[in-house]
């Protein structure tokens, strides 16, 4: 069997790293665990981050295009599936309802969200095929319960929801964190304007409020590098910016980490989340909408109580050894229940099952 999968925001092998573009390649790996060989069909990159009609107009043309070419080149050999993985208003999938409808192919997206009230303003007409792509999906997988509430509102009566946690694409932990260091914290974090920078904006808030022994490592790079060491300048040598890492210097970077720091402003879920739960260590975090989906339970404090109740749990991580010692044991063990491949692998193929028998 053939999936022919399509990421419209971010290819899989686009050269700057993220959360999208690790999903993607996660997707990918849980699909053809399931023994389907996986084809991704394009790499057009459809995103426009400034309302720019201009560039819709563009973007479109370019995508109608590759719709035909597609068509061609699938009408011999169709795919058993198209899935879509992060179509919403700035990126909507242009390509695949077209090419589904030409060859009869059933359409799954991952992770698409509705924005009805962007059908208004400057991401107009993206946004209304960013509905019109939900729209035509005979499945679409949720991640976030926040994510559920306008898609299930919207939903046409011939399509199905299913919930697919976010994961990590291994079906092994790594090993627990060891560290020498339990005053050491770990932030990771792109740096760059938005909802990157608030979180570091935060996490200077509440460093400014923590007493006693501490020490910050952040891994992480970008184009707002310098606002982000201006923050931390007043902290001195007790933050260290370690740059961007490859994944086994982040692995090691983990391990020897006593706690995880990231408040997650904004955040879709985020990966960080269950990389840092994966090797054991509790996290600090604010109880937001889609960050809330990846935790496990446990003290999270609301965004209004700001930077002082995250420095409360900080200093409650930092000073009490054997509760931290065991939120970190949970976290791990809720990541191997919930967050590993071979769970994504199972829940996509139960739920795009059906969708196959129907469409045969």
């Amino acid at each position: 069997m053939r999936v022919a999968f399509y990421a419209p925001l971010k290819p899989p092998g686009h050269p700057t790293p993220s959360g999208d573009r690790e999903m993607a390649r996660a997707l990918i790996a849980a699909i053809g665990a399931g023994g389907a060989a996986v084809d991704q069909v394009s790499e057009l990159r459809i995103y426009d981050g400034a309302g720019d009609a201009a560039q819709q107009a563009a973007l479109a043309d370019r995508a109608r295009a590759e719709t035909a070419r597609l068509i061609r080149r699938l009408a011999d050999d169709r795919p058993a599936l198209w899935v879509t993985y992060h179509s919403y208003y700035k990126s909507p999938d242009l390509i695949g309802p077209e090419v589904c409808r030409a060859l009869g192919v059933p359409y799954v997206q991952i992770e698409a969200t509705r924005a009805r009230r962007r059908l208004t303003g400057p991401w107009a007409g993206f946004a209304a095929a960013a509905e019109a792509a939900c729209d035509a999906a005979d499945l679409i997988f949720h991640l976030t319960d926040l994510d559920l509430i306008t898609l299930d509102r919207d939903r046409p009566p011939h399509q199905r929801l299913a919930r697919l946690r976010p994961f990590l694409p291994t079906d092994t932990l790594p090993a627990a964190a060891r560290t020498a260091r339990a005053t050491t914290m770990l932030s990771v974090g792109m740096m760059r304007a938005g909802d990157k920078l608030a979180s570091y904006r935060i996490i200077a808030d509440t460093l400014a409020l923590l007493d006693g022994d501490w020490r910050l490592d952040i891994a992480g790079d970008g184009p707002a590098r310098g606002e982000v060491a201006a923050l931390m300048a007043r902290f001195g040598p007790r933050v260290l910016f370690l740059g961007q890492l490859d994944r086994a210097a982040l692995t090691a970077a983990y391990a020897g980490a006593a706690l995880f720091l990231w408040p997650g402003a904004n955040e879709a879920w985020g990966r960080v989340y269950l990389e840092a739960q994966a090797a054991g260590l509790p996290v600090a975090a604010q109880d937001r909408p889609g960050v809330r989906d990846v935790l496990a339970p446990g003290d999270y404090p609301s965004p209004g109580a700001g930077a002082p109740a995250l420095a409360r749990r900080l200093r409650q991580l930092l000073d009490d050894p054997a509760s931290r010692d065991a939120q970190g044991r949970a976290a791990r063990a809720h990541v191997a229940r919930h967050h590993l491949l071979a769970t994504a692998t199972d829940t996509f193929w139960t739920a795009a099952m059906p969708v196959l028998e129907r469409a045969a």
